[in-house]
């Protein structure tokens, strides 16, 4: 593979980019022709302009975009669009561009990228190439959160209508009419030898730095080679509800090292009862899991400020 360098100067250079949009993504459809203008506007040579407008062909459409060997593969969709880019993208002599036009749009906040296109398209023309830690649930890989509990059962039955309508409110609204009937369940973290057991409705397993649109945790990050397992509340509902209202409305972030959280590489993850496990929004696997981060496991352009561990 070519140095990071070497591939920034390309992508600046020739501009060789192939494009996949996912229109079923909550700005997808609506941005799609703006999408190709301004990348056409900033010089860049389209090997392949691909419209996704069935999910379960996302898959051999990233595939045949990267057939034509670009040095930058722009994807516009959620956070689950590019996690399934990530699985392609990871070990290739390729950098993902992202296009935040999602809901929540985590992955692209984790990077500090602007969440709006003429921004996005800018860290193309401007940014470097930087090599992220990728996260590994299982046998799928993922960009940003594996998480178990409410979450699981609210991405299986969030509404896309709802999320069109009202972004990222849909989620805990949606969990709101979930909880009321939701059991908790004991969860066993194991990470560097010490076992670690919990009682909640919510645990999370992040690789990037954001959940929800909000931020976990200052020092948190996408590129420190560490994953953070974290509750939201306990086993008592009106404790989740309180904490996830005050992340909604005051977004607090705090200090890994003052909070509930748990840091490691690799964990093991085993449930009472076993549980779903959503992954980047999509409910897949179930428990016991291992977790674990595979440091700088794929290329992406990011803006000049992003510090590249």
């Amino acid at each position: 593979m070519r140095s990071k360098a070497d591939h920034t100067a390309a992508i600046h250079d020739k501009r060789r980019a192939a494009v996949v949009v996912n229109t079923r993504s909550r700005r997808g459809r609506r941005h799609y022709a703006e999408v190709l203008r301004l990348l056409r506007a900033a010089g860049f040579d389209l090997t392949g302009i691909h419209q996704v407008t069935d999910p379960s062909r996302l898959r051999e459409t990233l595939l045949r975009a990267l057939s034509a060997e670009p040095d930058l593969l722009v994807v516009g969709g959620g956070d689950g669009t590019l996690s399934s880019s990530i699985r392609h993208v990871a070990g290739r002599d390729v950098a993902l561009g992202v296009l935040p036009l999602g809901t929540t749009n985590n992955f692209a906040r984790s990077l500090g990228l602007p969440l709006d296109l003429p921004g996005a398209i800018r860290v193309f023309t401007a940014g470097k190439v930087a090599d992220i830690d990728l996260g590994l649930c299982g046998d799928r890989p993922f960009a940003n959160l594996a998480s178990f509990g409410v979450s699981a059962e609210v991405a299986g039955t969030v509404r896309p209508w709802l999320k069109r309508l009202l972004g990222r409110a849909a989620y805990p609204l949606t969990a709101m009419t979930i909880l009321p009937g939701h059991r908790p369940f004991r969860a066993y973290i194991t990470v560097d030898g010490r076992r670690h057991e919990l009682l909640t409705h919510q645990l999370n397993v992040a690789n990037g730095r954001f959940h929800g649109g909000w931020q976990i945790a200052r020092d948190a990050g996408i590129d420190n080679h560490s994953l953070v397992a974290y509750q939201l509340g306990s086993g008592k509902r009106l404790r989740l509800v309180g904490e996830t209202l005050v992340r909604a409305t005051t977004g607090r972030w705090r200090s890994l090292a003052g909070g509930p959280f748990l840091t490691g590489r690799e964990m093991l993850l085993e449930t009472d009862p076993p549980m779903a496990a959503d992954i980047d929004g999509e409910v897949r696997l179930r428990t016991p899991l291992v977790i674990k981060t595979i440091p700088n496991g794929v290329r992406v352009m990011v803006p000049q400020h992003f510090v590249d561990q």
